[in-house]
Parts: C-alpha cells; structure tokens; sequence
C-alpha cells in the first residue's frame, strides 16, 4: 500500500471538515475538483457543467448549473479571465475579485457548504489552483413568466402587475414602489435539502422589533428537509399552535401594491422563491377581509364595498342555518316572511339538503379547477341544469334550499380569502348540525361557538385577532371600518 503524502492527509481533512468546521477549500486545485466532482457527481447530472482554463499562467476550472447563468455573459468573463497574462494575474483571489472581474455582484468564499449551495442556486463559481477561496459571480437568471395581473387578485382599477415565482423580480417590484432607506429586504433561507430562500421585507423604525426578532428566530431554527409547498410549508412551521381554528393566521397576496402598502403599515412582508404571492403578518380578522379595491376608489365607495363585504361574509354564515331554524319553528316566522315556509314537503330532510350540497359545491369547484378552459363553458352549462332543475324537478332538493345554497356558493367570492371562506363554511355547518340536534338552543350554541372561534384565535404576534375591537382602539377601528386613508399615508398607529 502506498503511503499517503502529508500534504494530501492534510487536503482530506480540510475537504472532510474535520478542521474547520464544515470544511475549506484547500488551495489545490486537483483536490478540490476531485471533491466537488464528487460531491455534485458531474458524470451522471449532465445540467452541471464545469471546464478547466488557462488563465494568467495558472489552472482554473469554473462550475455553473446549465439554464441558470446567463450564456453570453459567461462567454465574455471566460474570455476575458483566459486572456489575462502572468505578468497582471493577482497574488490572491482578493486581488482577482478587485481589481479583475468586470462584473458588479461578485463575492468570494471558501465553505464548502456555502459553496456548493451557492453553485445549485445557479451562482457561477470559479476556482483558482494556488487560491484557497473560490470565485463566486451572480450571472444567473432563472426561468420566470411575464409579469401580468394576478388571477385572483383582480381590481377594477390600480396597476396590472403582479408577482412572480422569480424572488428578486418580486422584490424589485416592492422596492420600485417604496424608495426610501428605511425598506430592508433581509435573505434568509430554510430547508437542509431545499435551501429556500425566503425574504422578509420591513420597514426600519414602524416594524415592530421584537415581532421581527422572533420571526427572523424562528426561519432560521426551522427543521424540515425542504419547504415543498413553499408559503403554506414556511407557514406551518412559523405557528404550529391551534391547527384545528380554522381562521387564518396570514394574509396572502400576489399585488405589489398590497404588499407595499402592508410593508408601509408596519408589518413584515414574507417572499418565498418559487410562490408568487406575499406572506403578510401579523394579520387580524380585519386585515383578512381588506381588499385593493377599497384603496382604489373615493372613501365613500371604498366604505360602502367595505361594509358590503363584512355583511355578506356574515351573511354566508347565518343564511342556511337561520332558515333551517325557521323551517323547524314555523312558529318563529313573522306573518309578513310567510313565504319562505316550504310550499312542498321535502323528501330528504332539510339538514341532509344542505350538507350534500355543502359537499356538492365544493365538488364542483375542484371539477372546474381541473377542467380544460375549452371545456369548461360546456361543462358548467351542463352542471347548471343537471344539478340545478333536474335535481329539483326530481324531488332531491327543494328550491329555497337551492337558492339560499347558490347564494351562499356565489356570496363567498366577495373576498378574495379561501381561508377565511373555508372557515366560514365549517362553522357553518357545525351551526347547522347544532341547529338540527338542539333547535334553537344549538343555533345559539353554534353562533357563541364561532365567536369563541374567533375571540381565542391569536395572531403570529401573540396580540388580539380581533384587535382594534379588543383590546379597544377607536383610532385604529375606525380606519379598519371606514375607509378614511390611504394606507402608509401617515405613520403607522401604535398597536
């Protein structure tokens, strides 16, 4: 057995780890292409390319990730690297970073970990035989559609752009809206296989610190092998308490202007690479049922969709169990609403209408969600009379059921929250079950259950969801109730 040389013992530790910490290049140039090869395994995963060259009279070799770095602007740094002469090559990789890489975002390390996660993130990497650090150079730019307004985010007026799944095009977007030094956009990353990279965006001197302190804590003591599904994943881990309150703990939103205008109030904004939408926190119960357009229209009009929005989003809760109610007490119905009493006995008792429609609908929506857009004209005419008239005509449904359920389908997309409307919808059908065991005492039972709900359920911040209404603050209700500002106008109101 050949005996190992001193030089290369000491190469394997440095590269294993065993001396500093998580291991360092080794200045070797051999060594430590042996070890990222390795590592990477470059002979089986063809989309990482790497290439020795000559340059300045010393072996390089530089590593990227095909489809991340952009083509003609690694030509030119290639061309431009090989053409240096002994005579101007730099003593050390300071040097080169300095004075001879004609690119601005250009950083240089010498972790193995960093590295090789920087390398997978698309970043060009360049080694150097004789340097102990690595040459890292941000040329990448990842696969992204166009920017176009969101799909679910509509407004009738206000701009037309929305996020991406591009991180830095999603914080470009915020920074183009808010030019002040006092925006911060803090890189973090989570995930020991992913390594997502998540950006909190908060601005210095309205962000509550401690708030920022314990959710910047929190991302970075995260323990889960990667983020796949990206926001919801992040969100999970951030508050792991109460899963089973429906209500929604985060605000989410694919409009820049939203989220600048949040980053604006004081919260923290939250950006995930790969998600198109904002995380914003913390969120309320009167934060959730906030929409752009009520920005976007004179304080008036923006009041009354305001105040439209809380009374049908009620109204969706209370429809279906307070008829139900009065269908079982007929004696509760004033003379003049008569008739809204059943003209027909129904054949399926009413409480077994309602939750088979309940399901019914929510059938419907994951069947249009899955549906070709050339199909689904034809499809929905089709489940309008089907499920519709036919289910009437042929003594499965009453008709006031179907109408107070259709309302309750369509009255749902008033706010553009799913949470909160799957929320709702629960609570709804607890109500409704109640209502059918216990009569009025299970409808009561049902509403004082819900507003418990609401009232025990805590923001990521640890304060009131319902908070200005408890605690009190007038100030702080009335611009939740009322539309008499725009948001980041003023200063934020002290929470």
């Amino acid at each position: 057995m050949i005996e190992e040389k001193d030089s290369d013992r000491k190469a394997k530790k440095l590269i294993n780890g065993s001396e500093g910490g998580s291991g360092s290049l080794t200045g070797s140039l051999q060594d430590d292409m042996a070890y990222l090869n390795r590592v990477l395994d470059v002979e089986k995963n063809f989309d990482i390319i790497y290439r020795v060259i000559q340059m300045g009279g010393k072996e390089a070799c530089m590593y990227l990730v095909d489809g991340f770095c952009k083509d003609d602007l690694v030509q030119k740094l290639l061309q431009y690297f090989m053409d240096l002469t002994p005579d101007e090559m730099p003593k050390d990789i300071h040097g080169l970073s300095k004075g001879f890489t004609p690119y601005v975002e250009v950083d240089i390390e010498d972790k193995w970990d960093t590295l090789i996660t920087s390398l997978l993130s698309g970043i060009f990497v360049l080694l150097v035989d004789g340097y102990e650090k690595a040459l890292l150079i941000d040329s990448r730019t990842y696969p992204a559609r166009s920017v176009g307004e969101p799909e679910k985010d509509k407004t009738l007026r206000g701009s037309k752009d929305g996020f991406v799944e591009t991180l830095v095009s999603n914080t470009a977007m915020i920074r183009r809206r808010i030019r002040s030094t006092d925006l911060h956009m803090e890189m973090l990353n989570a995930g020991e296989s992913s390594h997502t990279d998540i950006a909190l965006c908060y601005m210095k001197g309205r962000v509550d610190e401690d708030f920022l302190d314990d959710i910047r804590r929190k991302i970075n003591h995260i323990q889960a092998d990667a983020l796949t599904m990206n926001q919801e994943s992040l969100a999970e881990c951030l508050y792991q308490r109460k899963w089973y309150n429906p209500f929604p703990k985060f605000k989410y939103t694919e409009r820049p202007d939203a989220a600048s205008a949040q980053v604006l109030e004081g919260n923290i904004v939250i950006l995930v690479d790969n998600s198109p939408s904002a995380m914003i926190l913390p969120t309320t119960i009167f934060d959730v049922i906030e929409e752009a357009d009520d920005y976007y229209f004179p304080p008036v009009t923006g009041t009354y969709l305001r105040m439209t929005r809380f009374l049908i989003s009620l109204l969706t809760y209370l429809v279906t169990p307070t008829f139900l109610l009065m269908m079982n007490n007929p004696q509760f119905i004033p003379e003049t609403f008569s008739f809204i009493i059943l003209q027909e006995e129904p054949n399926l008792p009413l409480i077994w209408q309602f939750l088979v429609l309940e399901l019914a609908i929510d059938g419907l929506k994951l069947a249009a969600i899955n549906t070709p857009n050339m199909l689904s004209t034809p499809l929905s005419v089709m489940a309008a009379l089907v499920l519709g008239e036919f289910s009437v005509n042929s003594g499965w449904f009453s008709p006031e059921v179907m109408l107070y359920m259709a309302f309750v389908a369509i009255a749902n997309y008033t706010q553009a929250n799913y949470e909160l409307g799957y929320a709702l919808k629960f609570l709804r059908i607890i109500t409704l079950l109640l209502t059918q065991w216990f009569n009025l005492w299970g409808y009561i039972g049902g509403i004082l259950l819900s507003l418990l709900a609401i009232g025990c359920n805590r923001t990521v911040s640890h304060r009131s969801y319902l908070y200005p209404l408890i605690p009190f603050s007038w100030k702080t209700l009335k611009n939740k109730l009322f539309r008499t500002r725009l948001p980041g106008a003023l200063k934020k109101d002290s929470r």
